[in-house]
């Protein structure tokens, strides 16, 4: 993410108006009401991009809902509601202070828990309540991801423990190393940079994707999958979902939401490039962010298309959609430092990375019922990479200062300093989830608190769990649905001669 900049001096001001005796006093005012406007204007885009990112939960309730059987559509809407809530005040009691409050150490923030003393600026720099919105937003976009990769088996209250567990100290804590001014291998570190460059996920390719993804994994991993999934000789069954609606309105939401989740962490808008007063600045960065997120989406989903089409023989829309996404979540990483030409590339393998991994995943018989941990995790470690690879010197210098000779990408003559930085966030942001959520999920298991029962899993957890269906559904190829006991007659007038119905 980007940082806060702007200052007008005085100083610079006396010069221009005649150096008169009230000159000074002028010049303060212009600058105090020219840094309260920009300020204003900042913060506005900030909000704004932060509601962007607030809706993307619409999206995955969508998406989750058409991904899932009928007969679990009340349940994993509420989890979608569940992670706003919970998630909500996990990060305003801890995770934001875990995340940002600087100045602390490399490891993890100590300062503004509860929102004490925010607003506040300082080292590390401006701390705003809509700031806190913005990442809050970010916070839960994590936990959505954990919540579908365990979907249709999961108990209620494991849902409750792992997405304040996560929201409120797993992701923030990796917030705060690449993300922070303090942390560790932070990219607007002023000193000490990770190999002369730190990291750079702009927008959470890594910090948000990669750490739902992963979570996922072990949360699937431990629970099994679901009942149905796998043959006894092993061969693989499609548990499909119900709506194909539900999930491209899911997709189309979560790509508007994009466009607040990646332009948005400019964090400002208002910051020029070279000289004040000249056409570049940070709005151009902005646009052009919002170019290559689309191409790499794009580009993903056509590859995914006529990719899937060689390989199974049909159009599959639901496979076009998860491409999309898959791109997206690549893109993320490196969207304000690459070329738009790069982001197609980007889009291109992120899509055979998804493929790949959904192959992978069904050989080995893992059952991830929306494909979020091969999505995220997988396309978000390839962007990780990607941006390792691509990203540009002139943009990295623009966004994040320091050194104009600072490493970038290495096919474009950087070396290969931000690619082992890159690697490195891969490997600690692995380690890091499966070190916390592993033995959480699996304490869950021991606990009896993780999985249903397969009573409760065969019926549904609408009927057994949530009072009732979400609406009145028949999941043609869900085993569990049984030919009904109720003996069905036909209606119609007493008196007209009985015709036997065919």
């Amino acid at each position: 993410m980007s940082a806060p900049y702007f200052v007008c001096q005085a100083a610079d001001l006396v010069p221009l108006l005649g150096n008169t005796p009230n000159a000074t006093a002028a010049a303060d005012y212009l600058c105090n009401s020219f840094s309260t406007i920009t300020y204003a204007v900042d913060n506005t885009y900030l909000l704004f991009s932060a509601y962007l990112v607030f809706a993307m939960q619409l999206g995955f309730a969508m998406l989750c809902a058409g991904s899932v059987r009928a007969k679990n559509t009340m349940n994993i809407m509420l989890t979608n509601v569940l992670d706003a809530a919970a998630g909500g005040l996990s990060y305003y009691l801890f995770g934001f202070a875990f995340a940002f409050g600087a100045p602390s150490n490399g490891f993890i923030g100590r300062h503004f828990f509860g929102l004490k003393h925010v607003p506040e600026a300082n080292s590390g720099g401006t701390f705003d309540y809509s700031f806190f919105l913005f990442q809050w937003a970010f916070a839960i976009a994590a936990a959505g991801i954990t919540s579908g990769s365990i979907a249709e088996r999961t108990q209620f209250v494991a849902y409750l423990i792992y997405s304040s567990f996560l929201t409120g100290f797993v992701y923030p804590i990796v917030s705060h190393w690449f993300w922070s001014v303090d942390g560790w291998a932070s990219a607007s570190r002023v000193d000490n940079l990770l190999f002369g460059s730190g990291v750079i996920d702009f927008a959470g390719s890594g910090v948000v994707h990669m750490v739902g993804g992963v979570a996922g994994l072990w949360g699937a991993l431990i629970e099994g999958p679901r009942l149905g999934r796998f043959a006894k000789e092993g061969r693989s069954l499609a548990l499909r979902g119900h709506s194909a609606s539900l999930v491209v309105l899911g997709t189309f939401l979560l790509w508007f939401g994009w466009y607040g989740f990646n332009p948005g962490s400019f964090l400002t808008i208002t910051k020029p490039y070279g000289n004040p007063g000249g056409l570049f600045g940070q709005w151009n960065g902005v646009g052009r962010t919002a170019v290559t997120t689309t191409l790499a989406g794009c580009t993903a989903a056509l590859t995914t298309l006529f990719g899937k089409r060689l390989l199974v023989g049909h159009w599959n829309v639901l496979d076009v959609c998860n491409g999309l996404l898959g791109g997206f979540a690549a893109i993320t990483s490196g969207c304000s430092v690459v070329e738009p030409w790069a982001a197609i590339i980007c889009g291109f393998v992120a899509s055979w990375v998804l493929i790949g991994l959904n192959k992978l995943a069904e050989k080995v018989k893992f059952d991830d019922p929306l494909e979020a941990t091969q999505l995220h995790g997988g396309c978000g470690a390839w962007g990780l990479i990607f941006t390792g690879l691509f990203a540009r010197k002139k943009y990295v210098y623009e966004i994040y200062g320091g050194s104009p000779d600072r490493p970038h990408g290495l096919f474009m003559g950087g070396g290969g300093k931000l690619l082992a930085a890159q690697i490195i966030q891969i490997l600690v942001i692995f380690g890091w989830v499966t070190a916390t959520m592993g033995p959480l999920f699996y304490g869950l298991k021991v606990l009896k608190l993780l999985r249903i029962s397969d009573e409760d899993e065969m019926a549904g957890m609408d009927l057994t769990r949530h009072g009732g269906f979400a609406y009145v559904y028949h999941d043609e190829d869900d085993p569990s649905q049984k030919p009904s006991p109720i003996p069905l007659r036909r209606v119609g007038s007493t008196n007209s001669t009985p015709s036997r119905v065919v």
